[in-house]
């Protein structure tokens, strides 16, 4: 059965946040609120943790997983930016858009495309997110907890423990968060191409 934790959504309590963060770490699968809405996150090279959200959410090997970063420093480890790309994505970030980008040697190829050697990066700006991924010092490997069948992702943290009770570790409730999923933008030719309209305004890479 998941751990329920009803957490603070402005001032999430630091003894829940360093649960959460302990079940990770030993390859506990989460439930969490971001800017956009809520999403299932596991921590980086946890092969079992990307299976069960495949599971879950009834995915490809061609889907791509999304590095949920804590600031634009961390996710510059993970992916290869040049200076024109670089100018787009600082200026959007922290915010509601998911880039994909090609991928360094950091991430671990379970986690790419296969054809693209590319990944999914975020900077979230949400508080509980942020805060957990200060104690977790590291970032999520994370997907939209949308289920099969459904169009919108779910939103209220009672009915993810309800539902998905035997196949996650934890849900962390903060509240509603939005049903809308980040736009998902593809720069890894250089062009951003719009691959998802989202949450974030895609107007500027239009």
């Amino acid at each position: 059965m998941a751990r329920y934790y009803d957490i603070h959504p402005d001032n999430p309590q630091p003894r829940i946040l360093g649960q959460v963060a302990g079940l990770i770490r030993d390859g506990g699968l989460i439930a969490y609120p971001t800017d956009s809405c809520y999403a299932l996150g596991c921590r980086l090279g946890d092969r079992t943790g990307l299976d069960r959200i495949r599971e879950i959410r009834r995915l490809d090997d061609r889907h791509h997983f999304t590095l949920v970063c804590r600031d634009f420093a961390q996710l510059g480890q993970f992916v290869q930016i040049s200076n024109s790309v670089f100018r787009l994505v600082k200026a959007c970030t922290p915010g509601s858009y998911t880039f994909i980008l090609p991928a360094t040697r950091e991430v671990p190829r379970r986690m790419l495309h296969p054809r693209k050697r590319t990944v999914g990066v975020r900077v979230p700006a949400h508080t509980v997110t942020q805060a957990l991924l200060a104690e977790l010092g590291e970032p999520l490997v994370s997907s939209t907890l949308l289920l099969p069948g459904q169009d919108e992702p779910m939103t209220q943290g009672w009915e993810i423990k309800e539902l998905l009770d035997h196949a996650l570790d934890a849900v962390l409730d903060a509240g509603e968060c939005g049903t809308e999923p980040t736009t998902v933008v593809d720069l890894s030719d250089g062009e951003p191409e719009i691959l998802r309209r989202g949450a974030g305004d895609p107007s500027r890479f239009e």
